[in-house]
């Protein structure tokens, strides 16, 4: 199958077969959707939950399931509507002549309509012999969000659907607090201050150096530049918050994905179709690159990336996938020389933790603990110190739709992208 490339629109909810659909109606996100199909799964009987799963996992033209192959690959158009590829090539011929949406006429051409990515990961995490989304994520029908932790709440809430578009990745500057954002809208870079408002979009959908084509993750160095790993061209490119084009580096990377950055404004990267992850060095002032480093090889299909800035630790997620099976996730920690300090699938923390785990996004807090993302109870998990590891602190229990990101500001405050609802959240004690 195709690799996974970031979403560009929402999903619309499924309309019974042989209703006509209003072009007025609100189109929800993908993930957004997933949210509501669980909390219906808590207040319904059977027949609902059947209904619910069916709504979001096919394509409202043809009625068929979505999955990662050529012809039911989940498209979005710009619309904000998604079909299968198969849909999207009917409706536009075979001369590829421009799509017209089936529910509200606006018409595109082919090539603006890009992978649904919330729909992807969740089709990898439900797997192909899997039928029931709250059995493979492990939620039972009347289990209810916990209590907040006390002293942690939520401060602030950035973007939203129209301001961000399914996004990707979130990186805050560790001088100025500003917080960068990747996402699948016109201007693929959202750059925000402390307080919320919006001072800079950069990054268009193109061809050119500069553009952006499918960006995975972003990452800020400690001297002020955005770096961003594009799915589209398979690079990393940098930017200063300006917006300018300062390099980009295609060293033979497959799929790059994920990112963080050391102190010393290095770039560590996860390549997760080579499997392996990178160090980059670079003056990125004068725009040259010094170094492009593999340090580590044979990780399976690596993405979520972070780095201690008190430890120099690394830890990566691997996406496991076992045929016939439902796939997994595995937090792998390395010491600053790469050597192995510790490893736990899915499997591994169920025996410990209460609950089943799947992380999506990682990061190291003040006091270098592993903090990630579990999108099986949409909450954030503390999984202690590299030498602690693991232990199991649920520091959001609720709130949360579809977390994708994780990073921290400099005072410690917690930075969630929330992707389920299109938006930034920070929390703070």
């Amino acid at each position: 199958a195709a690799p996974l490339r970031p979403p560009a629109a929402p999903l619309r909810p499924r309309r019974p077969r042989g209703c006509a659909s209003s072009p007025a109606e609100g189109a929800p996100s993908a993930s957004v959707w997933l949210v509501s199909a669980a909390s219906r799964l808590r207040t319904t009987g059977m027949a609902s939950e059947d209904e619910a799963e069916l709504s979001l996992l096919e394509c409202r033209v043809c009625f068929e399931r979505y999955g990662p192959g050529e012809q039911r690959r989940p498209r979005n158009l710009p619309c904000g509507h998604v079909l299968c590829k198969g849909c999207v090539w009917a409706l536009g011929g075979p001369e590829g002549r421009r799509v017209e949406c089936p529910f509200c006429r606006r018409a595109c051409g082919s090539s603006e309509t890009s992978d649904c990515l919330p729909l992807l990961q969740l089709l990898e995490v439900l797997g192909p012999e899997c039928t029931s989304i709250s059995l493979a994520l492990g939620r039972s029908a009347g289990r209810e969000a916990g209590p907040a932790p006390a002293g942690l709440g939520l401060r602030l809430t950035l973007g939203g659907w129209g301001s961000l578009v399914n996004p990707t990745g979130v990186a805050a500057c560790p001088k100025s607090g500003r917080l960068a954002v990747a996402h699948d809208g016109k201007k693929r870079i959202h750059v925000f201050s402390p307080s919320g408002s919006c001072l800079q979009r950069f990054g268009e959908r193109g061809d050119a150096d500069n553009d952006i084509k499918y960006p995975l993750d972003v990452t800020i160095t400690s001297d002020g530049h955005v770096v961003v790993t594009d799915g589209g061209d398979c690079s990393v490119k940098a930017f200063d918050f300006e917006g300018r084009g300062i390099l980009a580096v295609r060293e033979g990377f497959s799929l790059p994905w994920g990112l963080d950055a050391t102190l010393e404004s290095e770039v560590l990267l996860t390549d997760s179709e080579a499997g392996a992850l990178y160090r980059l060095t670079a003056d990125f002032k004068k725009g040259k690159l010094k170094k492009c480093q593999m340090i580590r090889s044979r990780l399976i299909s690596p993405r979520g990336v972070a780095v201690s800035h008190t430890s120099g630790a690394v830890v990566v997620i691997e996406h496991l996938k076992a045929p016939g099976l439902n796939n997994s996730t595995r937090v792998k920690i390395l010491s600053a020389e790469m050597d192995l300090i510790g490893q736990m699938d899915n499997f591994g923390l169920s025996l410990v933790f209460p609950s089943k785990i799947y992380a999506t996004a990682v990061a190291f807090d003040k006091e270098g603990r592993i903090i990630v993302t579990d999108i099986c109870s949409q909450a954030i998990i503390c999984l202690g110190k590299p030498e602690e590891f693991p232990i199991f602190n649920p520091l959001i229990s609720h709130g949360l739709s579809y977390p994708m990101g994780l990073t921290y500001l400099a005072n410690n405050s917690l930075v969630v992208l929330d992707s389920g609802d299109h938006s930034i959240k920070i929390y703070n004690s």
